[in-house]
């Protein structure tokens, strides 16, 4: 009898690897019925990862859509999984381990089955703890090994790492293949030798389509052992999401296998219906590009889940890079110039970094650093010289180890700064914290919810849930949605003929800074050309400025767009009017693609004014602070 394989739908990752949003959750229940009666899914991914952050934006409680999009799956005994980042929870950075204790709890108590957690920097250390939790809250602990290919990354390595990781206790192996880069054969490879190893452990294969590998890699892992294939289907599979599930099915069974039947009508019922949300408002946020797949990834090996959010930030980085060529009389970029720059700039910078998994954070903070030093060195500026603390913790071992060796320059760069690498347990860094968040929520009357869950978002969610809770988290989504609706209608709209005035093209005269200094001159209009034509008639002495005094003599501005805080966490000490800056100080930050990047005076003086509330968006120049 020839051997069987299973499928996982990846609902909730077919939307986060396409765009920045997923369904909302009288969405997700509406097509649960239909995903159950395809008949084809053994197991499917509800929630985890940025899921529960995304609900929070929408100003939706996530506690909520999280129960009530397992239950029809629990009812069909269909089993569910989440996507947790170790160390890392389900956010960007470190989470306190006693968080991290309540969070498998909660996910049990509201119907997740299984917790995928995964290191993104494949340290065991991190992934102790997952395991421990996941099996005390009664779940099933599938660990996962986070697959990239470099020098360092073979096949003895990942198949060292799945023996450490079922010695901790671990009921499964996922192989997840974030970026789709992993080469069949050498995937293949790692499976056969996990298996040889462990014959009836349960191995899952994830992986992206977006350089093309996907396909030919399932062949391979499912010959070589894997046991369930997770994939995507119609409209949003292949490109940088996953694999359709047709294709799979296919070809799996013309290989032998024995695959489940799939109810086509319910399958073109949830098409429909996944259209109909993209229709609604998430296609909104799903960067047309992302449909294609592309081999340039390859090179870089970035993630397909993280290309919608970096299709994005490449736009806003685009505009604010153009306003300064611009302004400097430089030629402005396209977006695939910058594209191309910046996975030249990741391959450059990976090894450098010693070679981070690129998978969530790590993939975002490779990437991250190197989409600021392209935008440094556009501007004539030197490499490395805006690396966020995030990043810093990585390079200095503060989450973990990196695999590889970090370049010479970087050590330097660490030492020059007077940072320390760090070599001790990266969990005993972050103190518990949970009592912390009970003395707010008493504080300002909240519930704790139930099983503990809402105290569980705070936690895991401070500034998010903060922002839900006052509603402000739900008046910026709608007023964003609002404007993008706004713009498409003004894209789509007829032209309409001008009836403006003809111009008139006496003479005119006027003043024109240039440099600080004022030119009266008189713009006049050829009638050979019928171009403006500029004569300077006499320079005048510029005004005397002003002399300071509140409003500031100097200035600290953004250096990047983005959200700006005072502080990155709750209990840091916010710089007030009246402060005094010396030069190098550490003033605020600005939330820039995922990171919240270190904001240092570059002068010294007296605050007498901030200029921005907390969590307000801040453009490139933007005054974030005026000094006297």
């Amino acid at each position: 009898m020839s051997r069987e394989i299973k499928f996982s739908l990846l609902y909730r990752d077919m939307w986060q690897s396409s765009g920045k949003y997923v369904p909302r959750v009288d969405q997700l229940t509406k097509v649960a019925p239909h995903i159950v009666e395809m008949g084809c899914f053994d197991r499917v991914e509800t929630n985890g990862g940025g899921f529960e952050q995304i609900n929070l934006l929408f100003g939706e409680n996530p506690n909520k859509a999280v129960r009530e999009w397992t239950k029809p799956f629990h009812e069909a005994g269909i089993k569910t999984h989440m996507l947790e980042r170790a160390l890392n929870g389900i956010r960007m950075t470190p989470v306190p381990a006693d968080v991290r204790r309540l969070f498998f709890k909660v996910k049990k108590a509201q119907g997740t089955d299984i917790a995928r957690s995964f290191c993104g920097l494949n340290d065991p250390r991190n992934l102790e703890n997952s395991i421990k939790f996941a099996k005390e809250a009664g779940m099933i602990s599938q660990a996962a090994l986070s697959i990239t290919y470099s020098p360092v990354h073979t096949v003895e390595y990942y198949v060292d790492l799945a023996e450490k990781l079922i010695k901790m206790g671990a009921d499964e192996i996922c192989v997840k293949d974030m970026a789709g880069i992993g080469r069949p054969v050498w995937l293949g490879k790692i499976v056969k030798g996990i298996k040889k190893n462990h014959p009836d452990i349960i191995i899952q294969y994830h992986s992206h389509s977006g350089p093309g590998f996907a396909p030919a890699s399932i062949l391979e892992v499912a010959k070589a052992g894997a046991d369930i294939i997770d994939v995507a289907m119609e409209p949003l599979s292949w490109g940088t999401g996953h694999v359709d599930i047709l294709t799979i099915h296919e070809m799996l069974r013309d290989a032998g296998f024995k695959v489940p039947d799939i109810n086509m009508k319910a399958y073109m019922k949830v098409r429909e219906l996944t259209q109909e949300f993209i229709d609604d408002f998430l296609g909104l946020y799903i960067n047309p590009k992302n449909r294609f797949m592309n081999s340039l990834l390859i090179g870089p090996g970035l993630p397909g889940g993280m290309m919608g959010s970096l299709m994005a930030d490449l736009e806003n980085n685009l505009k604010s890079l153009n306003k300064w060529k611009v302004k400097h009389n430089e030629a402005e970029l396209t977006q695939d110039d910058l594209l191309i720059k910046l996975f030249d700039e990741v391959a450059y910078a990976w090894p450098k970094l010693g070679y981070p998994p690129l998978v969530t954070p790590y993939s975002q903070y490779v990437k991250n650093v190197a989409l600021m030093n392209v935008m440094q060195m556009e501007k004539g500026q030197e490499r490395w010289s805006m690396i966020p603390d995030s990043v810093w913790d990585m390079i200095l071992g503060k989450t973990g180890q990196v695999p590889g060796k970090l370049a010479p320059e970087i050590i330097a760069l660490a030492k020059e700064q007077g940072r320390e690498f760090f070599t001790g347990i990266p969990q005993n860094e972050y103190p518990d914290a949970l009592e912390d968040f009970k003395k707010e929520m008493d504080e300002k009357g909240w519930d704790y919810g139930q099983d503990d869950e809402e105290l569980f978002e705070l936690a895991m969610h401070p500034e998010q849930y903060r922002a839900y809770k006052s509603g402000k988290a739900k008046e910026d989504f709608e007023a964003d949605l609002k404007a993008k609706k706004e713009a498409l209608a003004a894209e789509s709209a007829p032209a309409v003929p001008s009836t403006a005035p003809a111009m008139d093209t006496t003479p005119k005269q006027m003043m024109v800074s240039v440099d600080g200094e004022q030119f009266n001159v008189t713009v006049s209009y050829g009638n050979s050309t019928g171009s403006a034509a500029v004569q300077e008639v006499k320079k005048e002495e510029a005004p005397t400025a002003v002399a300071a005094s509140a409003q500031g003599s100097a200035a600290i501005t953004s250096p990047l767009e983005g959200k700006f805080y005072l502080v990155k966490n709750a209990g840091d000490k916010a710089v007030k009017v009246g402060d005094k800056i010396n030069e190098g100080d550490l003033v605020g930050y600005v939330e820039a693609m995922k990171t919240m990047n270190a904001i240092k005076a570059d002068v010294s003086g007296t605050v007498v004014e901030i200029c921005f509330d907390n969590g307000s968006d801040v453009e490139e120049d933007d005054v974030l602070f005026k000094l006297a």
